[in-house]
């Protein structure tokens, strides 16, 4: 399978073999929920709390008599039924990451590849770099491609003058090989490798 380098004027500069096992999967949505649902999962902070009845400050005196005042039966003032009383069932301090095999999450990831590839939403460009780092050159370069929505994964190595001008464009993502993940993929309407990136993807997921 081969696919088309361009620069970042549109202009095409060369081609590059794409391997079937990396980008001409067919996608699976389950195979790929389940990496997402795995992503978010465990990047969840898991710090919500409440206190318990035996957590809330307060008395422990029984309010009133069991029997003889007319009122409901109480033991604590600290009961939920009361004002600043306790939580009961609340959620608890924890870690919400669960298992997924190593496997299934490499497989995911070239599913995410190959539906972008699929979609004709995979662009391959010569390199991510620019002689300046402004915002508004990578911006006039985004548009003469087309691109609005798009996570751009570079090399190892990513340029700091091209990172600077893409982190306050809205929409706009970029990415080392390295931290090319299923959620990141999906969640931006085109793909954009570069040629190093798509060199070391096959290499690691081949």
């Amino acid at each position: 399978m081969q696919t088309t380098i361009r620069n970042w004027e549109g202009q095409e500069v060369g081609t590059l073999d794409l391997i079937e096992q990396v980008f001409g999967l067919t996608p699976r949505r389950d195979i790929l929920t389940r990496m997402v649902n795995w992503q978010l999962a465990k990047r969840r902070a898991g710090t919500h709390a409440s206190r318990g009845i035996s957590q809330v400050s307060g008395t422990t005196k029984k309010p009133w008599a069991q029997k003889g005042s007319g009122r409901a039966r109480q033991g604590s003032l600290r009961s939920p039924q009361f004002r600043k009383g306790g939580v009961i069932f609340g959620p608890l301090v924890r870690d919400h990451a669960h298992d997924l095999p190593k496997k299934v999450r490499k497989l995911a990831l070239c599913m995410a590849l190959s539906s972008k590839q699929k979609e004709g939403k995979l662009v391959v460009v010569d390199a991510a770099r620019l002689d300046e780092g402004k915002t508004k050159l990578l911006v006039g370069k985004l548009a003469q491609l087309g691109l609005s929505s798009v996570l751009i994964v570079d090399g190892a190595n990513l340029d700091v003058g091209f990172v600077r001008a893409a982190r306050n464009i809205p929409h706009v993502d970029v990415l080392p090989e390295v931290g090319a993940n299923v959620y990141d993929i999906l969640r931006r309407d085109t793909l954009v490798l570069t040629k190093a990136a798509v060199e070391q993807l096959q290499t690691r997921l081949a």
